[in-house]
């Protein structure tokens, strides 16, 4: 994306953008001040609006610079011609496509986008562009962008080094293909034409792997965890609070009165968001006991001045990956325990909260989750009594209705109880007695077989 930067050698600004697929930095003689880099930010967002509309001209608004020779140059008519055709005299010109390149719609596409996407998503959106994205696709018009280029695109993908030294993984090429597909299908609606995305689907993905903490495991870690750091996993485990949204709770969303913790903000990036990941994460969450003993002994230990609850030795909101290497993965090897990331806490809230047997429905809320379709998908497994799959259920129904009691014998009828009923009653009464008898002899006879 595009951006104003400063040079670290002398304090000027400069810009830095992408132009028909090609990153550009043009140097500016203003000086690193705030009223300065307004000024060059405008000026940027010009430069952007007549990229989105085809209208810029790279070397009327950088003459002297040498880039302007390797774009084309915007000649009467609006029609785009490029230098070398220009020098040779040749009138028939080099005429581009009715649609903007890639790189430039790319600009257009994430600018109108960006209201609804959050600041790290949209640091990861522009990553995937100026990393693997632009730089295949930067030059080509839009319509021109056709499967087979999507097919091989993916193919190239699939051979790059992911984490781990390992070949990048399935699901960040179905995220880096993600938003290919979305910029193109807005392209192709747009502007009209076939869309290259159509047949292609996703790659496979195998299911993320949830390795819960047994209660046991628990009470280990809670016990042997740096003593500053214990009221920080106690509320992990026993809530299911993302990372973002325990690292960046704040004491004015903590109501001790009714002992709920208020998810209304989560931390990302080091800077906090009010906006969360979806609608059913801002959610109430009830303190069980052992949580509210936690906050409350945090709550002595404060620093008034500190709006967060959970702070690191700096008095910031804890560090994700600070924590990780230097408090959780040293403790788990110290108890001799498989390695697992500190957001497996989260999963093991709801399998405890399942093998407990709580409502599956009041679960799902606490943890914030669309409904309950992913505790029976992803946790079922790790709660044996939650579903059943050895067929002792229906048996046990089975068995209930072959066993049922016998039924009691007819009391012995007497003259007086004949003569008080009127004929329907009577016959009510010798019908019962029929079927009773007979019902005695099958069970008789069954048992003799």
């Amino acid at each position: 994306m595009a951006k104003v930067r400063s040079r670290a050698d002398n304090g000027l600004l400069f810009l830095d953008f992408y132009y028909r697929g090609v990153r550009c930095r043009e140097q500016t003689a203003l000086p690193s001040t705030a009223e300065n880099k307004r000024k060059v930010e405008s000026f940027l967002s010009r430069i952007l609006k007549d990229i989105a509309q085809g209208q810029f001209d790279y070397a009327a608004t950088f003459p002297g610079s040498p880039r302007a020779a390797k774009f084309p140059t915007l000649a009467a008519g609006n029609v785009l011609q490029t230098n070398a055709t220009a020098q040779s005299g040749n009138n028939v010109g080099a005429e581009v496509a009715s649609t903007p390149s890639f790189a430039d719609f790319s600009v257009t596409w994430r600018t109108e986008m960006a209201p609804q996407w959050r600041r790290l998503h949209r640091l990861g959106v522009d990553a995937i562009f100026d990393k693997h994205l632009l730089p295949t696709f930067g030059a080509l018009p839009v319509s021109e962008v056709k499967k087979v280029d999507v097919l091989t695109f993916r193919s190239e993908l699939s051979k790059m080094p992911g984490r781990g030294g390992k070949k990048m993984s399935a699901a960040r090429i179905n995220k880096i293909m993600c938003m290919l597909r979305q910029m193109l299908n807005e392209a192709a609606e747009r502007f009209e034409f076939a869309p290259a995305f159509r047949g292609i689907k996703p790659l496979k993905m195998r299911r993320a792997e949830v390795q819960p903490f047994s209660l046991e495991e628990v009470e280990r870690i809670r016990t042997n965890i740096r003593v500053d750091y214990c009221n920080y996993v106690t509320t992990r485990f026993f809530t299911g609070m993302r990372t973002g949204e325990i690292n960046g709770l704040k004491w004015k969303y903590v109501d001790r009165e009714r002992g709920l913790i208020l998810v209304r903000e989560t931390l990302v990036g080091g800077e906090s968001e009010e906006n969360a990941k979806n609608e059913q994460s801002l959610r109430d969450i009830p303190m069980l006991p052992i949580v509210r003993e936690a906050i409350e002994d945090q709550w002595r230990c404060r620093d008034p001045e500190n709006p967060y609850v959970f702070t690191g030795s700096s008095g910031g909101p804890i560090d994700t990956h600070n924590f990780a290497n230097r408090i959780w993965y040293p403790l788990l090897r110290y108890l001799e325990l498989e390695k697992r990331r500190p957001y497996q806490t989260r999963h093991t809230t709801a399998t405890l909260m399942l093998a407990s047997g709580e409502n599956p429905e009041w679960i799902a809320r606490i943890m914030g989750h669309v409904n309950t379709q992913m505790l029976f998908t992803v946790y079922s497994r790790f709660v044996p009594n939650l579903t059943r799959s050895d067929g002792l259920a229906i048996t046990g129904l089975i068995n209930s209705r072959d066993e049922s009691p016998a039924p009691a014998p007819a009391k012995a009828l007497t003259s007086a109880d004949i003569e008080s009923m009127d004929a329907k009653t009577l016959r009510k009464v010798l019908k019962q007695i029929a079927l009773a008898t007979e019902g005695a002899k099958r069970n008789d006879t069954h048992g003799h077989l």
